[in-house]
This record gives structure tokens, C-alpha cells and sequence, in this order.
């Protein structure tokens, strides 16, 4: 079953920065929006029409990264100047600092748990801290060039890097070894992040391409030749069946990851769009570019599509073999949108994507009693199929799968437990012994 989606629109734009826009990010309760700038400073704006933004200043240098706690009661910035400070996002901006490396730090980002941070840097390294105190825990150092980026997977366990030594690695943050090097893309990759579930990442490269790959086999699910310029940033939507991609050829374009096409391409910026990213329910995104500008969209995505998505994000586990059809479809325009602000009118067409040489997966998910099929089960239901199964059959499955949903989300939430257990443990451990040297040696 196919569904129609309405363009995105554009609904304001921010203006205070005084060069390119670096970073963006939502904070949780959708109230502001922090973003960072190569003019040295951190802007929080708010969403409400009459209150106006915050600049804070502190860093002596560009700010490349920005990103709100999971709480939205704190934002980090990386900067140029080789720090990375902590922020309360209020009025006074009151903020700490700490020295994180010894050349520019690219990126710094938040576990999902809000307890630690994982910055980048052109000094090679990755680097892992507490956010209470800001202390150092391991640095991972394998990389040999600049790393653009680094994000914690949604369970704290693992940690990807993209680099200017044109890998992708993968690394688990126990063992704190590399797992994997993805090697496929011919230029720097940019940025990468974990999609939703967990199961796989994507990058953004200068070689103009988004690629899409699953961590455990370490196959490339997906590859997107879209952009005909550097792409510099991307945001999986939360429901995961969506992609937004920023480049430099002043566009974001929208890719549907469900069937493997581009969706929408968005026309706003003069010139590079640098960063973009989606807010925590999916319903807004926003963009930052060269032209000092930050734009907020809203994504009109039907409902529908994506509601029961949301709620059961947590129990998806597994990609889906779907197959494709590898004719290219025919482009077909849709009309030029009139954005609200009307000096920014933008340009939206639906088309398919090139060919791909892999199965496209699709993002299953569980079917419970009170639930009706997300748009992924929608695309797949088909009624011969439905009618030939008898009403206390489906029922009875449905009932069963609605238990399985449950049992899942529980031994999800033991085994994080369980995993903070142990890191709880193992601290108390290294605290203990730690103390006990300290007695020898003053004795």
C-alpha cells in the first residue's frame, strides 16, 4: 500500500550567527533549538514566535558541534579552541570547560543515558568522558587522519567514528576495540550516526554519496548517489524509515529507506547546507548552512506512518529482506511549495534513486492488540492474505506477538540494567584499589 506524503514546509527561519552554521540540534521538550557557529558562538533559540535567542559566548574559536543532554537540562559544544564546554541553557548560559584534545575537536555528542560524552578530533583520537566532572575514561586511537564525528549506538555499547582516512569504524566500548572498518567510501566521511534500532549506521561522504550499512554483518545495505556535492550531514528520523541529508549543493533532500528512493528534495539555502538534523519526535527538522541561516520545516509526514513506530522503537531488532525493483522509476515533479517565509521558496520532487545492488531492508514491526499496522506492516499487508486467515487465528498470533513485544522491551531494559551494573561495579572496583595503594604507600 502506498502513501502519499505532503511536502515539508518551511515554517521560520533564525537569523544572529555571523558565519556558517556548523551544528543544530532539538532540545527534547521541542521548546529551543541550539546551534553552533564558525563566528565562535552557541545561539539558543526558541520555538515560541515571541521570545527571542540567547548567544552564548566562552569558546575562543569556531564551534563544530552542538547537541542537547537526552534531558534537554544541558547542552555540549565542541570548538576549535580545543575545549569542550557544558552549558545550562538558560538566560545566564552559565557553562564549564575542560581541555579535551590537543587539535580541533569536530564532534561531541551524549549517551543516550545523558551520563557520558564522546568527542573527535583532528588530533586522530576518539575520546570518552563522565559528564559529572567531566573525567576522562579511554581514548580510542586507531584512526589516521582527522575524525569528523562520533555517536554512541541508542545502547551505550558501541561507538562509530567517520574519519578523513576515508573509514568508518566501529568500536565497542567495553573492550574498547575496533570491531570493524567500513572502507567503501572514495573520499573523508563527514558525519555518520546509528540508526534508531541500533542495527546500522550511515555516512555522509565528500565523495557525494550517503551509504547505509548493517553493523552485524557489515554489509552495505544501501547507497545514494543524490547529492552533486559534498554531503556534510545527515538525521535518521525516529521512526527510522526516513533519511535527511544536507550538501553542498545547497540542498536537503529526504530519502525513504523503506523502498529506496529519494523522496524530497529541498531547495532553502544559498549555498552549502551544512548540517541538519531531526527533532526527538520527528515532526520538525532543522538546517543550518554558509548563509548564516537556520531554517525550521515542518516534515508532514502522515501520522499514520510513523505514531505506533515511536512507541515501539525499542523492540526493533531486525532488518528484512524486500525486493526491489531495479528499474529506475520515471521522476515526477510535485509542485513548488510557497513556504511560509516568503523570500525562501523551495522546491520539492519525488524520484527514485538509483539501483542498488543489495536487498532493501525494511524496518519490521511488532503488531499488538491495540495497535494498527504502522506504515511499514501497511506496505506489506495484502488482503488476500489477511482474508484467508480466520478472525480467532489472527487474534490469538496477534495476542502472542503482543506477549513477545512485551518479554522483548523486558529483557531490553534487564540487560541495560544489568550492563550498568557492572560499570557501576567495576568503578567501585578500581575505587577500592585505587584507596588501598593509596594506604600502602602512606604507610
Amino acid at each position: 500500500m502506498s502513501t502519499v506524503l505532503d511536502d515539508p514546509t518551511l515554517e521560520r527561519h533564525f537569523k544572529g550567527h555571523r558565519d556558517v552554521i556548523t551544528s543544530v540540534d532539538f532540545n527534547s521538550n521541542m521548546k529551543q533549538i541550539a546551534t553552533g557557529s564558525m563566528d565562535s558562538c552557541i545561539m539558543i533559540w526558541n520555538m515560541k514566535p515571541q521570545m527571542r535567542g540567547y548567544r552564548f559566548m566562552g569558546h575562543k574559536d569556531a564551534v563544530m558541534s552542538v547537541q542537547f543532554s537526552p534531558s534537554g537540562h544541558l547542552v555540549v559544544s565542541a570548538s576549535r579552541d580545543k575545549t569542550v564546554r557544558l552549558w545550562v541553557p538558560s538566560v545566564k548560559g552559565e557553562s564549564t570547560v575542560f581541555r579535551a584534545h590537543t587539535g580541533t575537536v569536530r564532534s561531541v555528542s551524549f549517551s543516550s543515558d545523558g551520563q557520558t560524552l564522546v568527542t573527535s578530533s583532528d588530533d586522530k583520537t576518539i575520546k570518552v568522558w563522565t559528564v559529572h566532572r567531566q573525567k576522562f575514561l579511554f581514548s580510542l586511537n586507531q584512526h589516521i587522519n582527522w575524525v569528523r564525528c562520533a555517536k554512541f549506538s541508542p545502547d551505550g555499547r558501541l561507538i562509530v567514528s567517520a574519519s578523513d582516512d576515508k573509514t568508518v569504524k566501529l568500536w565497542d566500548k567495553n573492550s574498547r576495540e575496533c570491531i570493524h572498518s567500513f572502507c567503501e567510501h572514495s573520499g573523508y566521511v563527514n558525519h555518520v550516526d546509528f540508526h534508531p534500532s541500533g542495527t546500522c549506521i550511515a555516512t555522509a561522504g565528500t565523495d557525494n554519496t550517503v551509504k547505509v550499512w548493517d553493523i552485524r554483518t557489515h554489509k552495505l545495505l544501501q547507497h545514494y548517489q543524490v547529492h552533486s556535492g559534498v554531503v556534510n550531514g545527515l538525521s535518521f528520523h525516529p521512526s527510522g524509515n526516513y533519511l535527511i541529508t544536507a550538501s553542498n549543493d545547497s540542498t536537503l533532500k529526504i530519502l525513504d529507506l523503506l523502498e529506496g528512493r529519494l523522496l524530497f528534495t529541498l531547495h532553502g539555502h544559498q549555498g552549502p547546507a551544512t548540517c541538519v538534523a531531526f527533532s526527538r519526535t520527528g515532526d520538525y527538522f532543522a538546517s543550518g548552512g554558509s548563509d548564516e541561516q537556520v531554517m525550521v520545516w515542518r516534515t508532514n509526514f502522515d501520522s499514520v506512518d510513523y505514531s505506533e513506530v515511536l512507541e515501539q522503537k525499542c523492540t526493533r531488532s531486525e532488518f528484512e529482506p524486500f525486493s526491489h525493483d531495479h528499474k529506475t522509476s520515471n521522476h515526477v515533479p510535485t509542485k513548488v511549495s510557497d513556504a511560509t517565509e516568503k523570500s525562501h521558496d523551495f522546491d520539492s520532487h519525488k524520484s527514485s534513486s538509483r539501483s542498488l545492488d543489495q536487498p532493501i531492508p525494511i524496518f519490521s514491526e511488532p503488531h499488538t492488540e491495540s495497535s494498527s499496522p504502522s506504515y511499514s506492516q501497511q506496505q506489506q499487508l495484502k488482503p488476500t492474505e489477511t482474508d484467508s486467515i480466520p478472525a480467532t487465528l489472527a487474534s490469538t498470533l496477534e495476542h502472542i506477538v503482543g506477549q513477545l513485544d512485551v518479554l522483548t522491551q523486558t529483557v531490553a531494559i534487564l540487560e541495560q540494567r544489568l550492563t550498568l551494573t557492572e560499570d557501576k561495579l567495576k568503578e567501585c572496583m578500581e575505587n577500592q584499589h585505587k584507596i588501598s595503594s593509596q594506604h600502602r604507600s602512606d604507610t
